[in-house]
């Protein structure tokens, strides 16, 4: 299976150590450069900064095509229009973003989208990990991102 990856999803598995549920669930995990320069490299100090490309396999790739609609148009910043394209062209089997106005776009183009809370229950579902740690990594969760978001909310 292939999926495609937005920022926050990234930030919200490093926060709680589950980035290794990426390649456990996803044969490709591919992540949009306006993304992965977001995260990784203009990141500073946020969380899995350095580990998203070697604990995941995940591939930096652009979209091939452009589109004749701004980003902006639809609300939307460059990483998540990156990773709505790159879906598309690639038919990806998950869109993973998890800001409401991405996921509405994409949802309205017809891609599978899912969440942070969706991979969770995925990694649930092929036994992963079980109910209670994902309870367990959703309260963790919860709580960092909290403290994370209040730290860097100019930033994310």
């Amino acid at each position: 299976m292939k999926v495609v990856v937005n920022g926050r999803p990234l930030i919200a598995l490093s926060l709680i150590d589950r980035l290794q549920l990426l390649p456990r669930l996803f044969d490709e995990i591919l992540i949009p450069p306006t993304v992965y320069r977001e995260v990784a490299i203009q990141g500073g100090d946020r969380p899995g900064r350095e580990a998203i490309l070697t604990r995941t396999g995940a591939i930096v790739q652009a979209p091939a095509g452009t589109s004749s609609i701004e980003p902006l148009l639809l609300g939307l910043d460059a990483g998540e229009f990156e990773v709505i394209l790159l879906s598309r062209e690639l038919q990806a089997d998950w869109v993973l973003i998890d800001e409401r106005l991405g996921r509405r776009v994409a949802l309205s183009l017809g891609l599978p989208v899912k969440g942070s809370l969706g991979l969770l229950l995925a990694a649930v579902g092929a036994d992963l990990m079980t109910r209670q740690e994902a309870r367990e990594s959703v309260s963790e969760l919860l709580k960092k991102w909290h403290s994370f978001e209040f730290a860097t909310d100019s930033d994310v």
